[in-house]
């Protein structure tokens, strides 16, 4: 299937994998990336050494097209927008402020600069400052989210700008990426079901708490301090949400989930940890490859679009 997106990034499908914090490292960016789609390495809030690490690593196993997602709030983000370029990456993504003190050295090197956005308002700034695409984020995705649906987001960016839209937040399968295109998106973003890809490192608890996830299992923390993120109910999550009711003082939310994702991805804690996922996380049911998720969602969404 070719759109502006695969063109423009010179990938099989169009299908991009969210540069989720912790969990798109470099087994899973490089495994998209060789099953036809885009992988992103998601800095987070890394160091710029490691995030250069990470993209030795990918090379080493594929020559094909990958990205960097650069969280802008990163102390060294700085250093990670430079490490893109010193590395030769060809895609940039971009969460959590706007990247365009870095704009020139990227498009001087070559880079394709696609920003998330949560709003048309956004959207359109981020063209007229010169993004390649915008992925166009409804509140459905997992982790930290805006107020707008994928639903009702992507229609009003696709009319409000020139340059592809991506579509993010809620999509999962085929329907989902049928969908996205008959809304006026040019490609998809998936991050919650490559979480409990084959390839990904993300442990066992986590993936079997979004395996196991209900349609309803999904809730936001964090509307009240301006911070809302979307998770899997548990302990953590409930404590949050009451201190949120109580009152308070951002400050004592904070401290209750520092290092709270790092503990679910990487030790298993699925108490006291924030399991973020989206909404469609009761649609997922099972691990598979990267390559088997993508074979099937573009096998299902071309039978529909055929119609």
């Amino acid at each position: 299937m070719k759109t502006r997106v695969t063109e423009l990034l010179g990938i099989e499908y169009p299908i991009i994998q969210g540069g989720m914090a912790w969990v798109a490292e470099h087994n899973l960016a490089a495994a998209v990336s060789q099953a036809g789609g885009l992988g992103i390495i998601g800095a987070g809030g890394a160091p710029a050494a490691f995030v250069k690490e990470q993209i030795e690593k990918v090379k080493a196993v594929t020559d094909k097209p990958f990205g960097v997602n650069i969280m802008l709030m990163n102390p060294e983000a700085d250093a990670i927008a430079k490490v893109v370029v010193d590395e030769g990456v060809k895609v940039v993504t971009t969460g959590a402020g706007n990247p365009g003190k870095y704009m020139a050295m990227w498009k001087e090197a070559g880079v394709k600069v696609i920003p998330v956005v949560a709003s048309v308002a956004m959207a359109k700034m981020m063209e007229r400052g010169g993004a390649d695409a915008v992925v166009a984020e409804g509140m459905e995705s997992g982790g930290h989210i805006g107020s707008a649906t994928t639903m009702t987001l992507v229609p009003q960016v696709v009319d409000a700008v020139k340059i592809p839209v991506i579509a993010a937040g809620g999509i999962a399968d085929g329907r989902g990426f049928a969908a996205a295109m008959m809304l006026g998106a040019e490609a998809v973003q998936m991050g919650t079901r490559f979480v409990v890809a084959k390839e990904s490192i993300v442990h066992e608890n986590y993936k079997q708490k979004v395996i196991m996830a209900k349609d309803i299992d999904s809730e936001v923390t964090g509307m009240s301090t301006g911070h809302p993120v979307r998770q899997i109910r548990n302990k953590m999550s409930r404590e949050y949400l009451q201190m949120e009711k109580d009152g308070a003082p951002f400050e004592e939310l904070e401290k209750l989930t520092l290092g709270s994702l790092r503990r679910a991805v990487v030790d298993g804690d699925v108490v006291t940890g924030t399991i973020m996922a989206g909404q469609i996380a009761g649609m997922v049911k099972k691990e598979q490859t990267c390559a088997e998720m993508i074979q099937e969602i573009m096998a299902e969404a071309e039978k529909l679009l055929s119609r």
